[in-house]
């Protein structure tokens, strides 16, 4: 999380968009950044689930991070844009990263989707416009982040479908959500982090840069981003933060 904050900065400060892929040591929870968790969710009960938790800089619902391809894509995008330029240009790239690997998905049209509510229960229950979904069901849940002349979009593309794991990590008893979407579940044979991945980056090589015409070359942190990253950290591993709601 202090990593993908950190790009949101540099991408306000220079005309430097990167996309970024990874993955996690562990279960994780990740809260949305204003989503509602007290009463919900507690410390003593993740550690009872063996579950670890986050909370994001940017918005939507609580998920369950475990086998999957974590991206995230942070860039400059001009004040009097909308957001949904840049949603739709980043989904955009995601649809064809996961058709070329066979993937029967699609991009959820804006009258076919119903209204979420931004504290829950979960990401995965629902799919919002633009999501992309396979036969109904959501396999990438994305959420976003806008902060002055930058934009941050970040979420999971499901390798295995692991979000069963939030009921067991709350308080309180979930609503029912239908399963998934995921790789292991549509395309067995591409379920792999670094074919996903290839995927991505052969992709992101056909298309131009979604803000400004611009080459797409290996990302060189400059020599102060350790320093950035370190001070993000202090405030995404501070309970104060993850408990604030």
């Amino acid at each position: 999380m202090a990593v993908d904050a950190a790009l949101l900065d540099l991408a306000g400060e220079t005309a430097c968009a990167v996309w970024r892929c990874y993955a996690w040591d562990m279960p994780t929870i990740s809260f949305g950044r204003n989503e509602r968790t007290r009463r919900r969710f507690s410390p003593e009960r993740l550690r009872e689930a063996g579950l670890h938790a986050v909370r994001r800089p940017t918005g939507g619902r609580a998920l369950l991070h475990a086998r999957e391809v974590t991206y995230s894509v942070a860039m400059p995008l001009d004040e009097r844009q909308s957001w949904r330029v840049a949603y739709a240009a980043v989904n955009q790239v995601l649809l064809r990263a996961l058709q070329s690997l066979g993937v029967p998905a699609r991009l959820v049209a804006e009258h076919e989707a119903e209204p979420v509510a931004p504290n829950g229960p979960v990401c995965f229950d629902q799919p919002a416009a633009g999501e992309i979904t396979v036969n109904g069901r959501k396999l990438v849940g994305s959420a976003v982040w806008r902060q002055g002349g930058a934009y941050l979009q970040h979420g999971s593309i499901l390798l295995a479908d692991d979000q069963a794991l939030l009921a067991a990590a709350a308080d309180v008893a979930l609503p029912p959500a239908p399963p998934a979407a995921s790789l292991e579940s549509c395309a067995p044979s591409q379920a792999h982090w670094t074919v996903v991945v290839n995927a991505l980056a052969a992709t992101l090589a056909t298309v131009t840069a979604p803000t400004a015409a611009g080459t797409i070359e290996p990302f060189v942190p400059p020599h102060d981003f350790a320093q950035r990253v370190t001070s993000h950290r202090a405030v995404f591993g501070n309970d104060d933060w993850l408990w604030r709601r």
